[in-house]
């Protein structure tokens, strides 16, 4: 195979990769995982559910946990990114008109 076979070979596979990687990194799940038993709080972005347990991956303490009932909570990255690092999302109050 010469030199321009390859990379005409090459060339679309990275550019796939590329774009798979993308795609994959723009499509992240972020969750809070409440224990119901401890009322301890998890925060991750990849859980592992089988065989009637969760596995995941502590984001704060970077531990893993492996809990065998808990409450997931879908979150924005903002809230993530906030709780995680310990503090909450600030909220915007709304304007108030004044009257006179």
């Amino acid at each position: 195979m010469s030199v321009r076979e390859e990379a005409s070979v090459r060339t679309p596979m990275i550019a796939g990769l590329c774009v798979l990687s993308l795609m994959t990194a723009g499509c992240s799940n972020y969750y809070r995982v409440t224990d119901p038993g401890s009322g301890k709080t998890y925060y991750t972005t990849d859980i592992d559910d089988r065989s009637g347990r969760l596995k995941f991956k502590d984001d704060r303490t970077r531990n893993t946990v492996v809990l065998h009932s808990a409450e997931l909570s879908e979150l924005s990255e903002e809230e993530y990114r906030a709780e995680v690092q310990g503090t909450r999302p600030i909220a915007s109050s709304p304007s108030v008109a004044s009257q006179e």
